[in-house]
């Protein structure tokens, strides 16, 4: 999977079964991710909620992928 701005955060929960990537969000201070906003909320949108720079966590989340 490869991670954007754009990409709402219920599709990268989705795509990992394992759900190793919860604590990457966990670690941002994201922890409503079974809320409602998660399941249409792009990463870019939830970054701006709670302060974080969206590039970086997408940067993050892609190194995740791509080393699974």
């Amino acid at each position: 999977m490869i991670v954007t701005k754009d990409t709402i955060i219920a599709e990268i929960l989705q795509n990992d079964p394992t759900q190793g990537c919860v604590p990457i969000f966990l670690a941002t201070g994201m922890h409503c991710l079974g809320c409602m906003a998660a399941h249409g909320e792009t990463l870019e949108q939830a970054c701006a909620v709670h302060g974080v720079d969206a590039d970086a966590l997408a940067a993050e989340l892609n190194d995740y992928f791509g080393n699974k």
